[in-house]
């Protein structure tokens, strides 16, 4: 299982929601089951319905484009 808050540690590089998204895709493709939002993402261009965007990214994997 991958928590969120472990993905964005692992990844001081990411800074921006887009980027994050992204990662979430390769998460996913990497053979991640399971993805907790055990916290919210704190950058500027975080939407309303985070958890649904990244969820949705996350069933996809690198489809998502």
């Amino acid at each position: 299982m991958a928590k969120l808050s472990d993905l964005i540690i692992q990844h001081p590089e990411v800074d921006t929601f887009e980027k994050l998204e992204l990662l979430i895709a390769h998460a996913a493709e990497s053979g991640q089951m399971f993805i907790e939002f055990d916290l919210k993402p704190d950058y500027r261009d975080t939407p309303k319905k985070w958890e649904w965007r990244l969820e949705a990214i996350f069933a996809r994997g690198l489809k998502y484009d």
